[in-house]
Formats: structure tokens, sequence, C-alpha cells
């Protein structure tokens, strides 16, 4: 074999190995980062190695059952009313607040998978509806369609005419959203089974 093909086969290789480790290293850095980060913290008090991963999930098991009970809920209400109303931190709280909501919360958004027709072309984008009618525009017949970005939590909102817009019903929300934010690399058939 030549000098330049086994350069090619190598970093062929290198590439490979790289796409294969990349996504696990990266999410495993993550997470060890976020848990590291509240060891340290605690690590003067309690020298338990592994001590932040299960107060962060005991913490986030305590507030989602409190935030069961009456009056939890009424006290996280009035938090809730005085973060919207306070100037600055308005704008932070009630897009993060409706962020997670559209993901996850009691007013999930992204329940409506669609192919939307943007361009008025033979193109089509994979996104959810996110409101079933544009009359607050002045838009009869329009419905606004969020398009997520690949590799990313952002996106685009469109607000494209109904007819323009088809139902995506052979597949869930959750992997038409995994498809989009994928950029389509995700073999969706494997999920399926």
């Amino acid at each position: 074999m030549p000098p330049s093909m086994r350069y090619q086969k190598f970093i062929q290789y290198f590439l490979q190995g790289l796409l294969i480790l990349g996504p696990v290293t990266i999410t495993v850095y993550a997470i060890y980062v976020v848990f590291d980060k509240i060891d340290s913290i605690l690590r003067p008090i309690i020298n338990v190695p592994g001590i932040g991963f299960i107060i962060v999930i005991g913490f986030i098991l305590l507030v989602g059952y409190l935030s069961s009970f009456f009056v939890i809920d009424r006290i996280l209400s009035v938090v809730n009313k005085i973060l919207e109303k306070t100037p600055g931190i308005k704008l932070i709280y009630s897009f993060i607040r409706d962020f997670f909501e559209a993901f996850a919360g009691n007013k999930k958004k992204f329940t409506k998978g669609v192919l939307a027709n943007v361009d008025d072309n033979d193109v089509w984008r994979v996104g959810f509806i996110t409101q079933d009618d544009m009359i607050q525009f002045g838009m009869q017949d329009y419905v606004a369609v969020y398009v997520p970005m690949a590799y990313s939590v952002a996106g685009n909102v469109y607000v494209i005419p109904r007819s323009r817009v088809k139902s995506i019903t052979n597949i869930s929300s959750a992997q038409t959203m995994k498809f989009a934010v994928s950029g389509g690399v995700t073999d969706i058939i494997d999920d399926i089974r």
C-alpha cells in the first residue's frame, strides 16, 4: 500500500473514532462537570465522592414531589407572580419558564410535529405547530411553526398558511424533535421498532 493511501486510511480511522467517541465524551464530560462542581462545594463539609449526584437527583425529586401539594403550589404561584412583575428579571424568568414548559410542563407545545413548506417550493422543514391560529396578528388560516436548528435548541418561528403544513403522524413528537435536532442523522426507524 502506498504511503498516501496509508495516510488517508489513518485520517479516515481517526475521524471515525471522533464520530463515535465525540458525543459520548461530551455528554459524560458535561455530567461530570455539573456533579463535580457540586461535590467541590460540599467537599469541605462532606468528603464523599458522588454526593453531588445524589443531592441533585434528590433535590429534583423533592421539588417535584412538593410541587404536587396545594400549599406548595400556592407558594410557587406567588413566587411566580413576583418574578413576572420584577423589571429585568421578568424577561429572563418568563423566557426560561416558557421554554421548559414547552418541552416538559403541563403546557407542552412541541406535540404537533409537522412538515412545513416555508419557502413555497418543494422543500419541507421539520417543525412543530406552536400556535394553531394567528388571528391575534390578523392572519386568518395561518399557523405558527417552530423549526429547530440541527445540534441546537435554537430555531426559527415561521407564520405560514395552514395549507402549507403537513402533519407528521407515523412517528412521535419526541422522535420528530430527535430527527430535527440531530440534523436528520438519527435513525427513527430503529426507534419505532
